[in-house]
């Protein structure tokens, strides 16, 4: 939630029909923001914890009674379980701001991937991130020998194996720093859950409506510095006024390749179209 979306100091009173048209009010204003707008909030968020100057954010009772009957985040984060990565305070939001879902090596299983559907479709978030973070103990395991996984308990060890397949060790071995080989490692399997996110059609669906942003972050515990990448957007086409002069076809050319991710994100990624995935699919078949 920004700084202006508090309530005021006037707003005191304790009527559930106050607290109710006060939460809708909030969420007509989150429904009406664009996903730039959602993500560049939550980047100044970051920005201000990570420099100490965070609002932390706590409602009034007044407020939290608002929430009971309904809650409208506008963003959806798949996070780590790992208690060092609080999302809410990394991120500097309150109450009601973020629909979390933490989960060891923050991976897509059938419930992170439910939930994840449930905020886009019922909740209308405008977001989703797949935060990965520095240090992160379930992608170091996954990189250990088979043969180690399999002493573990059998759903660890399932887990454990299910972001082994993802992380390309070949081209891993080739680091030789450490903590290069973390960051890349972090950084390749939350780029495996936005690429897996982005094959769901009804999310694609809302991308492709520019309603939903999908973005990946890697989250450096030692500086509190959140970077985004692997943005999953619409097409935001960004043409030159001589371009426009130019025949349609070549024009539709030239806006795909000037194609950039949104401020502050490091990259995109561009999903196969339905066609090309069905292409894939038999392919592989």
């Amino acid at each position: 939630m920004e700084e202006e979306d508090q309530p005021g100091q006037g707003w005191q009173g304790f009527s559930v029909e106050e607290a109710l048209l006060h939460a809708n009010e909030g969420q007509a204003k989150a429904l009406s923001r664009t996903p730039a707008q959602v993500l560049e909030a939550l980047q100044r968020g970051n920005t201000r914890f990570w420099m100490n100057t965070a609002s932390r954010p706590e409602m009034s009772a007044f407020s939290r009674r608002g929430l009971i009957s309904k809650q409208f985040p506008s963003v959806a984060i798949l996070g780590c379980s790992d208690s060092r990565v609080p999302t809410e305070i990394v991120f500097d939001q309150g109450l009601g701001d973020i629909f979390v879902i933490r989960v060891a090596g923050n991976c897509l299983d059938t419930a992170t991937l439910a939930s994840l559907q449930y905020a886009v479709h019922h909740l209308k978030v405008k977001v989703l991130v797949v935060l990965g973070h520095e240090m992160c103990g379930a992608v170091k395991a996954a990189m250990l020998p088979d043969e180690t996984l399999e002493q573990e308990p059998l759903e660890l060890e399932q887990a454990l194996k299910m972001i082994k397949t993802g992380l390309d060790e070949t081209r891993l071995a080739h680091i030789t720093d450490s903590r290069a080989i973390d960051r890349e490692a972090v950084s390749t399997n939350v780029k495996k859950q936005v690429e897996r996110l982005s094959r769901d059609k009804g999310i694609t669906t809302k991308v492709r409506q520019e309603d939903l942003l999908i973005v990946g972050a890697f989250y450096e515990i030692s500086s509190g510095i959140v970077d985004f990448f692997y943005e999953v957007s619409g097409p935001h086409e960004h043409t030159s006024p001589t371009s426009r002069k130019i025949s349609e076809a070549v024009e539709e050319e030239a806006a795909e390749f000037t194609r950039r991710p949104s401020d502050g994100v490091q990259s995109r990624y561009e999903p196969m179209s339905d066609d090309e995935a069905e292409a894939d699919e038999e392919a592989a078949a």
